[in-house]
């Protein structure tokens, strides 16, 4: 393989600290497979985005989808924590450690890692590479793995006007950039049309290079606050763990909460289930475990991979039928009009 000195050094010095911070997972159990042993014998590694496994939204779908492999393709698989507010060098680090220990694929969740595996792939070009919510082109040997957001927020949006009860809502980001402003967009966009003057509250909880609003449920919970003290009585976070906050201040307040990215009722405490209408969800779990049985299969493709609602890559989920059969069928008469492009969704504010 060919690497240079400086990555080569860089990975070599950072196989401790990957050791350190590598999770006990599912692919250490799962490493012997469902039952019947697998012909493959595919290394896989998963490297989480801010906020690491347990934020009950992004992270925790893409553990899904490498447990699922670990379990019914019997791959042996890692996972791996960030460091708060770690640099671009960590990440690189901790990609090219991966790569040079051996590992068959590597699969970077979040676009913070977009960058330093640009860098890395370059140098592992026998190592296959992925990378979760970013496009990067002109490495054959990195498949990009990105959703149709907005679609989702979109539908979230007319959930949210469909039942607000003061036509006033909210949107919680966890840092405004472009991929959050596609959250925004769509959701803002999807309750409007529902209701044209609807009142949307829109707050971020930090700015790049800040990504500790992806992680500070603490934070969350107070922006969420401040919004409903203003008026709204349904929010919607693309927040990652934050957004754990966003729910605890539903609870405490009793108003409604969207979730996203995972199916947010479904992991929700008791008690807050009844405060979840629903969850805007990307299928995660779904693209990753593919990925990782394209490659058993000696299949894996680079390039950019699309998920959207036509494909069933996002939606929106049902789970409290209680709260949303009411306005079930409007739901999908406004997806079937976004997959017949009847309705265009806006991926800026």
């Amino acid at each position: 393989m060919k690497r240079s000195n400086a990555v080569r050094f860089a990975a070599v010095a950072a196989a401790g600290v990957l050791a350190l911070t590598a999770c006990d997972s599912a692919a250490e159990e799962g490493g012997e497979g469902g039952g019947e042993e697998s012909a493959s014998e595919l290394q896989v590694g998963l490297a989480y985005d801010v906020g690491g496994r347990g934020d009950r939204s992004f992270n925790d779908s893409a553990y899904r989808g490498l447990s699922q492999a670990a379990e019914e393709l019997g791959v042996e698989t890692t996972d791996f924590e960030p460091s708060d507010g770690e640099a671009d060098s960590a990440k690189e680090q901790r990609l090219a450690t991966m790569a040079e220990e051996g590992f068959d694929v590597v699969i970077a969740v979040g676009f913070a890692y977009a960058e330093p595996l640009e860098t890395v792939a370059a140098e592992y070009p026998d190592v296959h590479f992925a990378i979760v919510d970013s496009e990067i082109e002109g490495l054959d040997n990195v498949t990009s793995l990105v959703f149709a957001e907005e679609q989702a927020s979109f539908l979230a949006g007319a959930a949210a006007a469909l039942t607000t009860e003061e036509d006033h809502v909210g949107f919680v980001g966890g840092v405004e950039t472009p991929l959050i402003h596609k959250f925004e967009a769509g959701y803002v966009a999807g309750a409007k049309h529902v209701t044209e003057d609807i009142d949307v509250e829109v707050d971020y909880l930090s700015q790049p290079p800040d990504m500790s609003g992806f992680s500070d449920p603490a934070k969350g919970r107070e922006l969420a606050q401040a919004q409903y003290d203003r008026g709204a009585d349904v929010i919607y976070h693309a927040a990652g763990a934050s957004g754990n906050g966003v729910l605890e201040a539903a609870v405490s307040n009793d108003f409604t909460f969207i979730g996203v990215d995972s199916d947010q009722y479904e992991n929700a405490e008791e008690n807050q289930k009844p405060h979840v209408l629903t969850s805007a969800i990307k299928q995660v779990d779904v693209a990753v475990f593919e990925l990782i049985k394209s490659a058993t299969e000696g299949e894996v493709e680079g390039g950019i991979q699309r998920f959207e609602l036509a494909d069933g890559g996002v939606d929106y989920t049902q789970s409290n039928e209680e709260a949303i059969s009411p306005i079930q069928d409007q739901l999908e008469e406004i997806k079937q009009q976004i997959i017949d492009g009847e309705i265009e969704v806006p991926t800026e504010p």
